[in-house]
């Protein structure tokens, strides 16, 4: 576990700007008297890590981490052909956090779903703000950890939901908190996306020399490596990496009625689907979660579909592959990323939306550098995104348990079976613990 081409890649931090940095409660405060840009250090790439580093490219991106040489010196030579220094590059995020952490302020967090937490808690604890992808982390456990870490460290952080920064999601969380479907009592929301299937190589190929396989794997259980089939891309299919398609896309779509009704933590959650297999996710899922009422909306059930259990109807409506349906006391009300539509249609043919309450984004990873800089707040911090992806993560502890859990979610048990245990937190590897 060593510094990847250290002596090709480690040029960057001769060139960065001297300045001071400041800090109050560890959100950086910037005056004209210190540096105008972050100091930025990226883990992980390639594939979405390639649009994280694009989103903040504005910055001073002065470290870079992957356990793949090859694109991590694509990325070098890209951030060098845009801004003109190279970025230090390695290949364990630990050592690049140990031996550069007075040179960054910040780290973007674009992994395996494993690494998440484990490279997080780790910049939190150096005093970093994270920008960390979508799910927040592998388990329930997890997000309670790096939420709670990140509140008492007082730094910025966002998950990476970028609908969330989009114009449509804001009309409709405005629409909602009007009333204008009346108080809602139960929302459906599905993706016809399918992360899952297969079985466990059981021959190895040849590592190739640009991969550093043992770092990769880092906090998971030993695995072979099989060419093309965890890394770089399939790595979702599996419950030792990934979370299947819940965990993939319910933190875009669940996160509308997370933000429209203020949801927290459910109180019930049941799954179906295919039977079990130990090693990769279901190639389709249903979810059923119970949410207690608040002082602005009533209880509500909220269900989720994906892959091959999305459904073509939802109360009497055709329906495409993806959305998310708000059943309220007066109306229903379809979202998708870019639309929505009110229905009966009749009955809202001249509807005008409520004035605009919720101000534009400015771009969601421009938001978190903003809050960075100056400790305006952001949209998705871990606050928020904890609690969705405890929620998200719980549907896969629901359908692996095979037991609809009474969730407890102050004391992260279910109060009647003993079996979430194994699946709400896991063991690390050594070196690689979240506490």
């Amino acid at each position: 576990m060593t510094l990847l081409n250290r002596r090709d890649f480690i040029r960057a931090s001769a060139s960065i700007s001297a300045g001071v940095y400041s800090s109050c409660s560890a959100v950086a405060r910037h005056s004209s008297s210190v540096l105008d840009k972050l100091n930025i250090a990226c883990i992980g790439t390639a594939n979405r890590a390639v649009a994280d580093i694009q989103g903040v490219m504005s910055q001073n991106i002065v470290a870079l981490c992957d356990i793949d040489g090859e694109f991590l010196a694509a990325s070098q030579k890209m951030i060098q052909e845009n801004n003109g220094a190279t970025p230090a590059g390695f290949a364990d995020y630990r050592e690049m956090i140990d031996q550069m952490g007075d040179k960054f302020d910040a780290v973007v967090v674009a992994t395996p779903d494993h690494h998440h937490a484990p490279a997080t808690i780790r910049a939190i604890k150096a005093g970093k703000h994270v920008y960390c992808e979508k799910p927040l982390t592998h388990t329930v456990q997890e997000a309670r950890i790096i939420a709670e870490a990140a509140e008492k460290a007082g730094v910025a952080t966002q998950m990476g939901t970028q609908i969330h920064a989009m114009d449509n999601y804001r009309r409709v969380v405005e629409i909602i908190q009007s009333g204008a479907i009346g108080d809602v009592h139960q929302v459906h929301v599905w993706v016809g996306k399918t992360w899952g299937g297969g079985e466990r190589p059981k021959q190895a190929d040849p590592v190739p020399k640009h991969v550093n396989w043992e770092l990769w794997l880092g906090p998971a259980p030993t695995r072979l490596f099989k060419k093309g089939l965890y890394h770089p891309g399939q790595w979702r299919r599996w419950w030792d990496f990934g979370s299947g398609t819940l965990g993939d896309m319910a933190c875009h779509y669940m996160d509308l009625p997370f933000w429209a009704l203020n949801l927290t933590h459910p109180t019930y959650c049941r799954a179906e689907g295919p039977e079990q297999h130990p090693d990769s996710c279901p190639l389709g899922l249903t979810v059923y979660y119970k949410f207690p009422a608040t002082n602005k909306n009533p209880a509500l059930e909220l269900t989720w579909y994906d892959g091959n259990m999305i459904p073509k109807e939802i109360h009497g409506r055709r329906v495409k592959a993806n959305g998310v349906m708000f059943v309220g006391a007066d109306g229903m009300m379809f979202a998708d990323y870019k639309s929505y539509r009110l229905f009966p249609q009749d009955k809202y043919v001249d509807f005008v939306p409520p004035a605009k309450s919720i101000p534009d984004s400015i771009g969601h990873h421009n938001e978190w550098i903003q809050a960075c800089m100056n400790g305006t707040p952001t949209t998705c911090n871990f606050t928020y995104s904890g609690a969705l992806t405890e929620a998200v993560q719980l549907g896969n502890v629901a359908y692996r348990t095979g037991v609809a859990l009474e969730w407890d979610a102050k004391n992260l048990r279910a109060n009647n079976t003993d079996l979430t245990a194994e699946f709400v937190s896991k063991d690390h590897t050594s070196g690689w613990e979240v506490s």
